[in-house]
């Protein structure tokens, strides 16, 4: 998994993102060197959801969100790197294997949205 945190008072703008972007494909390349090379890779990005906007399409809101939140739940923090640092810190004992879960449900969700026509599902 790659993070990053916006600096305080940064503005995202393609500039920004590009940079993210670029980091991010260096990481892939490094870690995955055979996934990059073969272009086997899968990059989720969320900041444009699919028209009308659907939380159970959307890994970080059912999957990474309510894992934080419960653990991160309660605490006070003294500053803004303390509170990245926390976070951090949850996330590197996220397993692979429950990004690996996180995702096969999102085909999962994909598909029953499909079947529904795009309309809400339970």
């Amino acid at each position: 998994m790659h993070k990053e945190f916006v600096p305080e008072g940064k503005t995202v703008n393609a500039e920004f993102y590009k940079g993210i972007t670029d980091r991010l494909l260096k990481c892939v390349q490094r870690v995955r060197p055979a996934a990059f090379c073969s272009r086997d890779v899968f990059l989720w990005q969320n900041n444009a959801p699919p028209p009308p906007y659907f939380p159970d399409l959307s890994p970080p809101d059912y999957f990474l969100f309510p894992k934080l939140k419960m653990k991160l739940k309660g605490l006070h923090f003294a500053d803004v790197a303390e509170i990245q640092k926390a976070v951090t810190d949850e996330l590197k004992k996220v397993q692979k294997e429950e990004f690996s879960t996180a995702f096969q449900k999102l085909y999962d969700r994909a598909e029953a949205c499909i079947y529904a026509n795009g309309a809400y599902f339970v």
